[in-house]
């Protein structure tokens, strides 16, 4: 017997089974017909294509157990496409390009064996229709694979779908953004988890308790694939047919808490760290530096952070003896103690008072210095080590110098620091 993981035994095969992503695929689904109905742009593509046969290339970009791969397949369903399914880990854009050599000679035991995808070959397709290609983890490709695909998405030679759970305006090169549709998809609400739940539930044959099931969608962070393995590993650490918070507890022994360090999800929880510290708002700050932690966040990183932060934002000079102690500690002991010297630090850098004038004032010089380039030092204050410079007026009365400002003629009257 196979030993196919619950997500992939209740994969939704059409947009009737579908949860979530209502704002793409809509709602209130008749059961007889797949996309009649429906608001969702998806939805509307795939009723239109019914009719014109056009179907263009796009760009899924959403959190881990959103549905992105799901949406994929269900797509190529119902536009009755052959689908080859590709990981971005482990697969090439010339093997790709083989599938598509593979159609263009038109032999009907077109052999693709050995190559890193899925195939799945539906009734009723036709070597006319162009496959859907599918790229999970698109952001892994590297410009020059990525460039690769754009001739094949321009001529039509397949239908583009690729998923991301980064920020594809900066991991999808610009050519192949401008020839497909970004579609963004959400983290799944409780309620989407709830309904996840109860089909896995069913399938497994299995209750839970009200306590293990709060701690279940809580730690499942809306991801499906989480909360649907942990079900199924719980399920079979016991005999009983009622799971406890024990067995999800012992089943998922860590919350899904980390994340690509260089991913969207990290550039958005520094910066929330920052602007928390920055707003004095503790609670905030404290939340955000346990969230970096607990994802496994180098202390040394978020100290560093934290030295900035005391000289761009900070009144004290003190804030910045404070951050470098911090940096210090978390150099000598690292984690776990140096989380409370990361902790300590960042309660003063937060209910210390603000005051940015010093940074805006260097900004605004260097804004000048950018705009003007080497504008010339004034005499005065130049610096006159020989004879010659001296008789040229280099460093002329510089000793008689009183209130006359030091900066170029062109900037004389230029206030930085106000």
């Amino acid at each position: 017997m196979q030993n196919i993981p619950l997500p992939e035994k209740i994969r939704p095969k059409n947009l009737n089974e579908f949860v979530g992503q209502e704002h793409l695929v809509g709602k209130n689904l008749p059961s007889h017909k797949a996309t009649a109905g429906r608001s969702g742009i998806i939805s509307k593509l795939l009723e239109n294509a019914s009719k014109s046969g056009f179907f263009p290339s796009l760009v899924f970009w959403g959190p881990p157990g959103s549905g992105k791969t799901t949406l994929a397949r269900i797509i190529a369903n119902e536009l009755k496409r052959e689908f080859y399914e590709f990981s971005a880990v482990n697969t090439s854009s010339k093997d790709i390009q083989k599938i598509i050599a593979g159609r263009k000679s038109i032999r009907p035991k077109t052999n693709f064996q050995g190559l890193p995808f899925k195939r799945q070959a539906l009734q009723g397709t036709t070597l006319q229709n162009s496959p859907i290609v599918f790229i999970d983890e698109i952001h892994r490709f590297n410009k020059a694979q990525q460039d690769k695909l754009l001739p094949h998405v321009e001529r039509g030679e397949i239908i583009f779908i690729g998923a991301t759970t980064e920020n594809p305006s900066f991991e999808v090169i610009g050519p192949l953004l401008s020839r497909t549709r970004v579609l963004v998809l959400k983290q799944l609400s409780e309620k989407e988890l709830v309904e996840i739940l109860k089909r896995g539930l069913k399938e497994l044959k299995v209750k839970i308790d009200k306590k293990a099931k709060r701690f279940l969608l809580e730690s499942s962070n809306g991801d499906a694939r989480v909360l649907l393995n942990v079900l199924e590993i719980a399920s079979n650490l016991t005999e009983r047919r009622t799971l406890s918070t024990e067995h999800i507890e012992t089943s998922l022994q860590r919350r899904q808490l980390s994340f690509d360090k260089q991913g969207e999800e990290f550039y958005n929880v520094i910066s929330a760290f920052i602007k928390s510290m920055r707003a004095s708002d503790v609670n905030a700050a404290l939340y955000y530096l346990a969230r970096m932690v607990e994802a496994g966040q180098d202390p040394l990183y978020i100290a560093r952070r934290m030295v900035v932060f005391a000289s761009e934002d900070v009144a004290s000079p003190t804030a910045l003896v404070v951050a470098n102690a911090v940096f210090r500690a978390c150099e000598t002991v690292g984690y776990p103690e140096c989380q409370e010297n990361l902790a300590a630090g960042v309660v003063y850098l937060a209910l210390a008072k603000k005051d940015r004038s010093a940074y805006n004032a260097y900004m605004s010089a260097l804004e000048d210095v950018r705009k003007f380039g080497n504008l010339p030092v004034p005499m005065q204050i130049r610096n006159a080590p020989t004879k010659l410079m001296k008789d040229l007026g280099y460093g002329k009365d510089y000793d008689k110098y009183t209130k006359e400002s030091l900066l170029p003629e062109k900037l004389k009257n230029k206030k930085y620091w106000k």
